[in-house]
């Protein structure tokens, strides 16, 4: 559990400052995009100047969502409050923020986060940085407007499959329920965030699709560089594919590669109920959550992929069984 004091340091540093910087991961997905703009929103209608910093920017599939347009690639160290949003370690930010510049906050809900901040708020029962938002925000004393509902609401959408996650409770449940009534208008933010696709897309996850492989409760396959070219993709991401993968009937864990071009590889886990992969993703220097997790490995694909198998078959061995 967090220490009260982080809590309400956090709370204080926010109402304290009028200059605020907020920055999340690199490679953002859903929940570093809905609870970075989720806050900026709150804490701009409460007067503040605040910027926004992602290092890969924000993804075409997220540009709709109000403050998108604002966000820049680097974060401000003379701002009075420093904040990290859904970010497990300090480098995770990538180019938008440099190691020796100093962080007050840092709000997550990964089990494997560092602890890196002034103040830590860390909630790893969370089911997304973004619920962690929608509810704190109004505890520390600010609006929560329908430009913040829906970048919030579209954080726990995303980081809960559409809140098909098994960490799903009636409590973030109701957490949604509020950020509707505050004006998230879901249907919308449902079929943005986890329905509408690019046709690029679904050509890319064709070339996956065509090289899935499967032994016993493991399901993988990988993306290549010549996957992107040939399908039309501009992103390094696998398009969402992986977490279709342990969706396999009988299968525990599924994991995809995808080929990077400065000579690394990135994975990604998704591991059904009773399956904890953050462990295996940690070995990798990555890390995440028990059903959810990721790594930037060095090397070829080939070499990756044979380490990173080897490695998840041990978790799953002896206790799995074909099924």
């Amino acid at each position: 559990m967090d220490d009260s004091r982080d809590l309400a340091a956090a709370g204080e540093c926010l109402r304290a400052a009028s200059t605020v910087s907020i920055v999340s991961h690199v490679g953002p997905d859903g929940d570093a995009v809905g609870s970075v703009l989720g806050l900026a929103a709150a804490l701009r209608a409460a007067g503040k100047h605040v910027t926004v910093a992602l290092a890969d920017g924000v993804p075409e599939r997220f540009l709709h969502l109000p403050g998108a347009n604002q966000v820049a690639r680097r974060g401000d160290p003379q701002a009075e409050c420093r904040v990290f949003l859904d970010c497990g370690d300090l480098q995770r930010a990538g180019s938008a923020w440099q190691p020796q510049w100093p962080v007050e906050l840092n709000i997550d809900h990964h089990k494997t986060n560092t602890r890196f901040a002034r103040f830590n708020v860390v909630w790893p029962h969370a089911v997304a940085t973004a619920a962690m938002l929608a509810e704190l925000l109004p505890r520390w004393g600010f609006e929560i407007t329908p430009e913040a509902a829906s970048a919030l609401l579209t954080g726990m959408l995303t980081d809960t499959i559409g809140f098909r996650t098994s960490n799903m409770t009636a409590q973030a449940l109701r957490l949604a329920a509020d950020l509707v009534d505050r004006g998230a208008p879901l249907s919308e933010l449902y079929f943005k965030a986890l329905v509408e696709r690019p046709f690029a897309a679904l050509r890319y996850w064709g070339q996956g699709l065509s090289r899935l492989q499967r032994e016993g409760g493991l399901v993988w396959t990988s993306l290549t560089l010549h996957d992107r070219v040939v399908s039309g993709y501009p992103g390094d991401d696998d398009a969402g594919l992986v977490s279709y993968l342990a969706t396999v009937r009988g299968a525990a864990i599924g994991v995809i590669f995808i080929e990077q071009d400065d000579g690394t590889v990135k994975v990604s886990w998704r591991a059904r109920p009773g399956w904890d992969v953050s462990g295996v993703a940690v070995q990798f220097g990555g890390g995440g959550h028990a059903p959810a997790s990721g790594a930037t490995v060095p090397g070829t694909l080939e070499e990756v992929q044979a380490a990173v198998l080897q490695a998840t078959r041990m978790l799953l061995q002896p206790s799995f069984e074909e099924g």
